[in-house]
């Protein structure tokens, strides 16, 4: 297993996330647990991955974080550090984004909250000097 992760995944660690590796910083892993009614997806994020600032139209998002530590931070204000255990309940068109810490790896349960209609919107990178701030 890669050194950058820091235990096996609950779920087991899915695939490379080549198909929205456009929209990330560095490399995650995606393994599908639902896409039925509601989706849920198992993401592992390597040490330093993170995705891009992104908003969730009509439909909000839920994070359940497994394993890891990393940030969650809504556009304007500060990121919150998350941890093993922590739950993000994510509202509809809240400019956001999610991802791993410095250190090592982080994975979370992503519960798309269904909505009629619903999109996500990617937007641009988090900037490198921004998150090398976060401790």
């Amino acid at each position: 297993m890669n050194k950058n992760f820091n235990s096996s995944p609950m779920f087991g660690l899915g695939d490379k996330n080549i198909n929205f590796s456009k929209y990330f910083t560095g490399d995650s892993y995606l393994k599908v647990l639902s896409d039925k009614d509601i989706k849920i997806y198992n993401v592992t994020f390597e040490a330093t991955c993170r995705n891009n600032w992104h908003i969730h139209h009509k439909g909000g998002q839920i994070l359940l974080v497994v394993d890891g530590v990393g940030y969650y931070q809504e556009w304007g204000k500060p990121a919150q550090k998350l941890h093993k255990g922590d739950v993000v309940n994510i509202s509809p068109e809240v400019k956001h984004w999610h991802g791993a810490s410095k250190e090592g790896s982080f994975t979370h349960i992503a519960i798309e909250v269904p909505a009629e209609n619903s999109s996500v919107e990617w937007l641009e990178k988090v900037e490198d000097n921004e998150y090398n701030k976060l401790d």
